[in-house]
C-alpha cells in the first residue's frame, strides 16, 4: 500500500515537523529518479508543443492544399501534407489538444468520483459496503472497449462527451483502491481516537483518511492520463473517436496506416510516436510517484 505514515492531525508535539520532513523526503526521491525527470520533461514537451506550438506555428490544419497532398517534409511544410493537402505539423499540434484535454479531464473526473465512492463504501456499514462493491465487480465484469464502444455509438463525440464516456470506466479501479486504504486506515488509533472525540464523518474523511491515502490516488492518475490518452486515440483509430475534420493523433494514424507500405509511409511517424511519448512520459511520472510514496523501497 502507498501511503503516508505519518497522522495527517497535529496530535503530538513535533508532528507537524515530521510531516514536512517525510514530504521533503518523498519529493526528494521523486526528483531523484532520472526516468522520472525524463518523463517531466516529455510531457513539458507535448504541452508546449500542443497549446504554445500553434501560436507561433499559425498554419490552419483545415486548410487544403490540393496543389501539394501527400507532399514529403520541406521548408513549406515540415511534416509534409496529408492525403488532402493539409499541413501534417499544424495537425499534430492541434490534434494534440484534443488528446491531452480530454487524457487530465478524463482522468480527474474518474479519480473525483471514484475517491468518493471509494471513501462511502469503506466507511459505511457492512451490507452497503457489500451492494456497492458488488456494483463495481457487474461494471467491471463487462469489458471497457464494449462499455466505450456502446457509449460512443449512442452519443454524438465531442470533448466533454469523451471524457465522461472514458472516466465512466476509469473510476472503477480509483474506488477499489480507495476502499481499500480507507479500510486498512479506519482501524488505526488516530482514526479511533477522533471517533471517540466526536468528530464528523466529512472530518474524518478530509482531515484523516484523504491525506494518507493522497499518494495512492496520485499514482492512481497518472495511470489513468496515460490509459485515458491511448484509449481516445484507439476510439479515434477506429474511427470512433472525435468527429472529422477535428485533426487527433488517434485519426491521424489510422488515415497514415494507410500509405504504411507506399512513398507517403513517413505520414505514420509523427503521430504515432507522438502517443509513445505521452504515454511513457506519463507512466514514468506515474512511476516516480509510486517509488517516492512507498515507504518500503
Amino acid at each position: 500500500m502507498l501511503q503516508n505514515p505519518i497522522p495527517a492531525e497535529d496530535a503530538e508535539p513535533g508532528a507537524e515537523e515530521l510531516v514536512y520532513a517525510y514530504q521533503g523526503r518523498v519529493w526528494r526521491r521523486f526528483w531523484h529518479s532520472p526516468l522520472t525527470v525524463a518523463g517531466i520533461i516529455g510531457i513539458t514537451f507535448l504541452i508546449l508543443f500542443s497549446f504554445v506550438g500553434p501560436l507561433i506555428y499559425r498554419a490552419n490544419p483545415l486548410t487544403i492544399h490540393l496543389n501539394h497532398m501527400l507532399q514529403p517534409p520541406d521548408a513549406q511544410f515540415p511534416l509534409g501534407t496529408d492525403d488532402l493537402g493539409r499541413n501534417y505539423l499544424a495537425r499534430m499540434m492541434v490534434g494534440g489538444q484534443a488528446s491531452l484535454i480530454v487524457g487530465f479531464a478524463a482522468a480527474a473526473v474518474s479519480m473525483v468520483f471514484g475517491i468518493i465512492y471509494g471513501m462511502i463504501s469503506g466507511l459505511a456499514r457492512p451490507w452497503l459496503d457489500t451492494i456497492l462493491m458488488r456494483i463495481v465487480d457487474i461494471i467491471l465484469s463487462v469489458p471497457a472497449l464494449f462499455i466505450l464502444l456502446f457509449l460512443d455509438a449512442v452519443f454524438k463525440p465531442s470533448v466533454v462527451i469523451m471524457v465522461v464516456i472514458l472516466a465512466s470506466t476509469a473510476w472503477l479501479t480509483v474506488a477499489r483502491l480507495v476502499r481499500a486504504e480507507v479500510l486498512s486506515l479506519k482501524q488505526r488509533t488516530y482514526v479511533e481516537a477522533a471517533h471517540a472525540l466526536g468528530a464528523s464523518t466529512p472530518r474524518i474523511m478530509t482531515k484523516y483518511l484523504f491525506p494518507n491515502f493522497l499518494g495512492t490516488v496520485l499514482v492512481a492518475g497518472t495511470f489513468s492520463v496515460a490509459n485515458a490518452i491511448l484509449t481516445i486515440a484507439t476510439l479515434s483509430f477506429l474511427g470512433l473517436g472525435l468527429p472529422p475534420p477535428s485533426p487527433n493523433w488517434g485519426a491521424d494514424l489510422a488515415s497514415a496506416m494507410n500509405y504504411m507500405y507506399q512513398p507517403s509511409w513517413w505520414l505514420v511517424y509523427p503521430p504515432g510516436l507522438l502517443i509513445l511519448l505521452a504515454e511513457l512520459s506519463i507512466n514514468f511520472i506515474g512511476d516516480g510517484l509510486r517509488q517516492a510514496f512507498d515507504t518500503r523501497l
